[in-house]
Parts: C-alpha cells; structure tokens; sequence
C-alpha cells in the first residue's frame, strides 16, 4: 500500500463494521486468513472494499448454508 494507494477503495475495520453490520473483530479475523484483500499498516488494517462487499453479499448468497459442515470439509480441503 504505497504510492499506488487510493483512499477511496480502501476502508478501516470499523468503517466495514458501519457499512455492513458485522463486527470490526471478524474483519480482523477475515483479513488475517486471506478471506479479504487487506493490508496492515501499524497496527490498523485497511480491507479493501470491494472485497469486503463481495464476501458480504456472498454470505447473505449462502444463507443458512454458511453454516454447514459439508461447507466446512471442503474449504478444509482447498
């Protein structure tokens, strides 16, 4: 995130947590698994937020199947 940074496409944990109703802790948790594009400056992440509203819209996709343990086997095997 250098000289190529643009503040519009990246958000903080806590402007993701405003904009989508999940916590700033699970998109702590999200970027450090590689779930988001995100980075770590300090001790702040910025999520990139197109990243961050496709893995929204793909969990309300998902529904009650995010839940799932046959989901979770194969995320295991990836």
């Amino acid at each position: 995130m250098g000289k190529d940074f643009d503040p519009t496409e990246w958000i903080t944990t806590k402007e993701a947590a405003e904009l989508t109703g999940y916590s700033t802790a699970r998109f702590r948790q999200l970027a450090i698994e590689g779930a988001i594009l995100a980075q770590k400056r300090g001790r702040d992440w910025f999520l990139d937020k197109a990243s961050v509203l496709a893995y929204v819209e793909e969990m309300r996709r998902l529904g009650t199947a995010k839940h799932s343990p046959k989901r979770a086997r194969e995320r295991k095997a990836d």
